[in-house]
């Protein structure tokens, strides 16, 4: 065994991945979720942490905790609930989008912009400027709160 993957564990997750999850994790600071366990507070006892991640993900034993509800006010007035997970389910969840990322990255149209890796809104919007001059006709979409204001129907 090369130390970074067990061979009688059902998932082949590496020591590696969870740590470079980590690292994003960090990075991205972010609150603490309901166990209320900071990023610092997670780095106290880290080697302990990342290994029980790991050792759940890649037993097939893992369970997200539940999610902090932190309600968020609206511009328009009201708000939106934020759900907050713990730290260590963030660097689970790290983990799962980046064997996803490397499934899914590959059947994705090329026109689709939203949350992929380097891509962003201000690409498409580029994307959108070049295609306007090559064509003699524009479509424009107000969508702001569409979802909002829509029924919630399946289109077939």
């Amino acid at each position: 065994m090369d130390g970074l993957k067990a061979p009688a564990k059902p998932f082949q997750i590496s020591k590696q991945e969870v740590w470079a999850a980590w690292e994003k994790v960090r990075g991205n600071k972010g609150a603490p979720g309901v166990d209320e366990v900071s990023i610092g507070e997670f780095e106290k006892d880290l080697e302990d942490n990342l290994y029980r991640v790991w050792n759940r993900m890649s037993s097939g034993t893992y369970f997200p905790p539940d999610v902090k509800a932190v309600a968020i006010p609206k511009s328009a007035g009201g708000t939106r609930i934020l759900g907050v997970p713990t730290v260590g389910d963030r660097v689970a969840q790290t983990v799962v989008a980046e064997h996803l990322s490397v499934r899914v990255e590959p059947v994705f149209h090329r026109d689709s912009y939203g949350y992929r890796p380097g891509r962003s809104a201000l690409d498409a919007v580029a994307t959108c400027r070049v295609r306007c001059w090559r064509s003699d006709w524009v479509i424009d979409l107000d969508i702001r709160a569409f979802l909002d204001a829509s029924s919630h129907c399946s289109i077939s």
